[in-house]
């Protein structure tokens, strides 16, 4: 519901999708519900609770809010997890506020339960670590109007989930030998419509549990590194000036050429369009396909080497 009468001063447990204040856009995908959320006016909101737990990353005003007995305050770009069903009480301060919330189904409690993990404890991320900008990256996914990978909203919530279950944090002192077969599976398959579930089955191991070693070995998320390699052979293809640009993003595994675009600039700092016009230039248009190379060498022609780090937990 996009507004919830906060007079009657009563508790009130609000459904999926269900928040007090104006809701300007709302999107399912992958077992949870993504909603951009604004108060626009300073109000106290009756204690209520929520039917699903969620994450809320604040991007504007201050917020306070009472939970288990304490009382918290929040600023601009923090980010709180709450369970399902534990009664709050909270306040928008004087300037309003605009939220960004995740819900997550119970899809996501049952492949959970699997390795003995919880979404019982509420966890705040109020001094810029790791759950904040994994909450900001699954953030700037969901600001255009054009389709979200799949691969990349469940890799990144399968991130953001394992900082705040009660999932035991194995050290990696070395990297699996599961990780070579799925950055094989990743580099071979990049343009395919990889799922999670489908590379934990090859890994096998559990889908949350790959995602993390996944970031902490190589230093990017799953979903990152297939962006990194299908921009890569867009810029490859990008030489040959007889293949069209829709015809590149299809190839390279995009559901249209506006969501190239966008993954595009975000990688390079360019758009395609700009790109193709400065990295290849008149001589290159009519030299030999296997000779054509970039004027620039801020883009490999060949598939990146794949360096594996073992990365700290602590």
């Amino acid at each position: 519901m996009a507004d919830i009468d906060s007079e009657t001063g009563q508790e009130q447990a609000l459904g999926a999708g269900s928040f007090y204040g104006s809701v300007e856009g709302r999107r399912e995908q992958c077992g949870a519900i993504f909603t951009n959320l604004r108060h626009a006016l300073p109000r106290k909101l009756p204690s209520h609770s929520h039917e699903l737990p969620f994450f809320a990353l604040l991007l504007e005003g201050e917020y306070g809010e009472r939970y288990q007995r304490r009382e918290r305050q929040f600023r601009p770009f923090t980010l709180h997890f709450r369970p399902a069903g534990i009664p709050h009480q909270d306040e928008v301060g004087p300037h309003g506020v605009r939220f960004f919330e995740i819900e997550i189904r119970p899809s996501w409690r049952q492949r959970l339960a699997a390795c003995s993990a919880a979404l019982d404890l509420a966890h705040d991320d109020c001094q810029g670590g790791p759950l904040l900008w994994l909450g900001m990256k699954v953030y700037r996914e969901f600001q255009g109007t054009e389709a979200v990978d799949d691969l990349v909203v469940e890799s990144l919530l399968a991130e953001m989930l394992a900082h705040v279950t009660r999932m035991r944090r194995e050290n990696v002192a070395h990297p699996p030998a599961w990780l070579r077969r799925i950055i094989e599976k990743l580099t071979a398959e990049y343009s395919e419509r990889l799922t999670l579930d489908e590379l934990s089955r090859e890994a096998g191991v559990h889908p949350v549990h790959l995602s993390r070693v996944f970031r902490k070995c190589l230093g990017v998320g799953i979903g990152e590194h297939v962006h990194r390699l299908r921009i890569r052979a867009a810029c490859e293809q990008m030489l040959a000036p007889e293949i069209s640009m829709a015809e590149i993003s299809l190839a390279a595994g995009y559901a249209d050429q506006s969501h190239f675009t966008r993954a595009f600039r975000r990688a390079t700092g360019m758009t395609p369009a700009a790109f193709r016009s400065a990295g290849v230039s008149p001589a290159t248009q009519t030299a030999p396909p296997a000779r054509r190379q970039l004027s620039s060498t801020r883009f490999a022609s060949s598939p990146p080497e794949h360096r594996i780090v073992a990365r700290s937990t602590h």
